[in-house]
């Protein structure tokens, strides 16, 4: 569905009003992100749940920059801010406290990387069950050892000021495939946004590394 690209700075507008540190850091990483997603959105969705959502302010400015109704973000920890205007829950990591079908899309925005491999297919199978449509997915693709070691050092970079998790274990194109099958999806749409960074960061963590799915349920979930 064609949009008007979301810019930065009506983003740090959002995210400001949440967490000072957008008070002077622009996201320019975040609205890529989102404007990634929102390349591949398949339509307006009435509830849309975001799974790992941390402090919530990503989806807070899905809430207001998405065509949804209503946005729900639930999280292991509970680390939202309290000026969230959408619903935030704390859940058990196994279970999502919602009854089948209550949703019309989910959102897994740098967070299954995080998910212990193990956990992965269960994950999104009770994504499945809770969510009619279809699953947007952000995250990275590795393509060996070298990206792995520089994902590592990325995400530091980018989860410690927010006290976010650190370990994680990253999937290559094919691993993405697999997981999608066994958890009963097929990725319907996959793009890669060349945006991310730029100059000497880019060489240093190129943008390739940076994926955008969408997961549609296959015919025998």
């Amino acid at each position: 569905m064609t949009h008007h690209p979301i810019d930065s700075g009506v983003l740090q507008e959002i995210l400001s009003r949440h967490l000072a540190l957008y008070r002077t850091k622009v996201p320019h990483y975040q609205a890529t992100m989102l404007n990634s997603l929102y390349s591949i959105w398949d339509k307006h969705h009435g509830r849309l749940l975001d799974v790992g959502g941390g402090t919530g302010v990503i989806a807070q400015a899905i809430a207001e920059l998405f065509p949804v109704n209503d946005v729900v973000t639930v999280d292991l920890v509970d680390r939202f801010c309290p000026s969230l205007s959408i619903t935030a829950r704390q859940y058990d990591g196994t279970t999502l406290p919602f009854a089948n079908g209550s949703f019309q899309a989910a959102t897994l925005n740098n967070v299954l990387h995080h998910v212990p491999v193990a956990a992965r297919v269960g994950l999104l199978r009770e994504i499945g069950r809770v969510v009619e449509g279809p699953l947007y997915i952000k995250d990275h693709e590795s393509e060996g050892l070298l990206d792995n070691m520089r994902l590592i050092a990325m995400d530091a970079i980018g989860n410690i000021p927010f006290g976010g998790m650190l370990w994680a274990s990253y999937l290559t194109r094919m691993g993405w495939e697999r997981l999608a099958n066994a958890s009963g999806y097929r990725i319907a749409a996959r793009v890669t946004q060349s945006h991310y960074r730029s100059g000497a960061y880019a060489l240093l963590f190129p943008n390739r590394l940076e994926i955008t799915m969408r997961l549609e349920k296959a015919h025998n979930f």
